[in-house]
């Protein structure tokens, strides 16, 4: 992987928040840029009002091609060779395939809204006075 890659996720999801914090510590993708969507909420405006929401999944940006929820998992995970985290292993080896990722992602978002509803957290990613130019 030769080109700037970024990854955008929920920091206040505990489960998004852990895996944005192995891929960036134990991945060893060192062009891959971690960004928390809640604190670049212009930059998910923007993207928003292209069509990708992140309370649908992560973002993942590859030089114009941008890829959303289960296919930005699924390629991350795809792009790990030598993780030196087991857990990290664990999530590539399953994340990886797009058939088990598809059919694990709803479950990953019922997992992220619950656990943001027991946080006591609104998502509402959206500021609408972001102008676009």
């Amino acid at each position: 992987m030769s080109e700037k890659t970024l990854f955008i996720y929920d920091g206040e999801c505990p489960f998004c928040n852990h895996f944005a914090k192995l891929l960036e510590l134990k991945s060893n993708l060192h062009d891959v840029e971690i960004l928390d969507g809640r604190k670049n909420l212009p930059l998910l405006s923007q993207l928003y009002s292209q069509g990708y929401d992140l309370n649908k999944g992560a973002i993942l940006i590859n030089n114009e091609n941008i890829m959303h929820g289960a296919d930005a998992i699924n390629w991350i995970c795809s792009q790990i060779k030598e993780p030196s985290d087991s857990l990290l292993e664990i999530l590539r080896i399953i994340f990886k395939s797009n058939k088990r990722t598809n059919l694990l992602f709803p479950f990953l978002l019922w997992g992220r809204r619950l656990s943001l509803t027991v946080k006591g957290k609104i998502w509402k990613p959206v500021n609408t006075n972001v102008q676009f130019f």
